[in-house]
């Protein structure tokens, strides 16, 4: 399991009991100092309101620039994703590849295939900033690529774009473009927990996937702190700035202690590197928990810390390997 998702602990904690606390995870690439929900108030006691779910959709497409199209909420981007499946999208289908395990899993008819080697017929699956090596398509490519399209569909899965407005596809939108983007909530709000995504896109296609997902499909705690968290344009301005600031800052003690670093998505970082099974076991030692791949043991994907004890724990592991 420690090699198919982030942020088991659990699991870690079973496998190294000798492992100091706490635990630090760098496994997830989420933002270790999210949002502060504590002053939200949410009324748990009635269904959630239709016109406070509408407002949520309203902040979240304000919050994403959009111009055209319609968004809908989710209970996370995963489920969203999974429901691909269900929209008869045209064949042939192709998830672009290194990307998450759960895009093979969206389109169990897909074939994986390299960015460099994108075709123009069927569906296609990208991510954008991509997991786990952050590579990043300007979102000209990605329109291009949506419109050489022979009536297929591009879907973009932008679960780290809040970090730079500049990164989205969606504030270019036109009416008639087939593309359907999901966006997340928990990575840059390091909210996860709360699971709360959207799905952008045409009105008729996203409302084919609002039918599926029946009248509630997030709770009223989604719902409030979503809202509030969409407006707080401060928070959001200062945070893509810390997030850049951390991401240089890992970048210089990676390569002081002669690691490489790739990917341009700040919140996290891809290490390939022939010693990277036996990084991922010494830093676990330490109880600090990084993303390890069975499908390529060079690699090693490290998130960053939050707060100032939690750098100095991964400088000093890293400085004693």
């Amino acid at each position: 399991m420690l090699t198919t998702h982030g942020g088991r602990i659990d699991l870690a904690a079973a496998s190294y009991r000798h492992a100091p606390q706490p635990w630090i995870d760098l496994s997830t690439g989420i933002n270790p100092n999210g949002w502060d929900a504590s002053g939200v108030a949410i009324d748990w006691s009635p269904l959630p309101a239709v016109t406070a779910l509408a407002a949520l959709e309203a902040a979240a497409r304000t919050a994403f620039g959009m111009s055209h199209g319609a968004v809908a909420a989710l209970p996370g981007t995963e489920i969203g994703l999974r429901l691909l499946r269900d929209l008869g999208l045209p064949q042939p289908a192709h998830h672009v590849v290194p990307t998450y395990s759960t895009h093979a899993a969206a389109l169990p008819d897909s074939q994986p295939i390299a960015v460099e080697a994108i075709g123009t017929a069927g569906t296609l699956l990208i991510a954008n900033p991509n997991n786990p090596d952050g590579r990043i398509l300007p979102p000209d490519q990605l329109l291009a690529i949506a419109r050489d399209r022979r009536d297929g569909w591009l879907i973009v899965d932008e679960a780290f774009a809040d970090i730079d407005p500049a990164i989205s596809v969606l504030p270019h939108l036109r009416e008639d473009d087939r593309v359907l983007a999901f966006r997340s909530f928990g990575k840059f709000f390091g909210l996860a927990g709360l699971r709360l995504g959207f799905v952008c896109g045409p009105d008729a296609m996203v409302a084919r996937v609002r039918d599926r997902l029946g009248s509630w499909p997030v709770s009223a705690a989604a719902i409030a702190i979503g809202t509030a968290a969409y407006g707080d344009t401060d928070w959001i301005a200062a945070t893509r700035r810390t997030l850049a600031a951390s991401a240089n800052r890992l970048d210089a003690l990676l390569r002081t202690n002669g690691l490489a670093p790739q990917g341009d998505c700040p919140l996290f970082r891809l290490v390939d590197h022939d010693t990277a099974p036996a990084l991922f076991d010494r830093l676990a030692a330490a109880g600090i928990l990084t993303r390890p791949f069975d499908h390529d043991p060079r690699w090693l994907r490290i998130g960053l810390p939050g707060d100032e004890p939690a750098w100095t724990r991964l400088a000093e592991a890293l400085r004693h390997g």
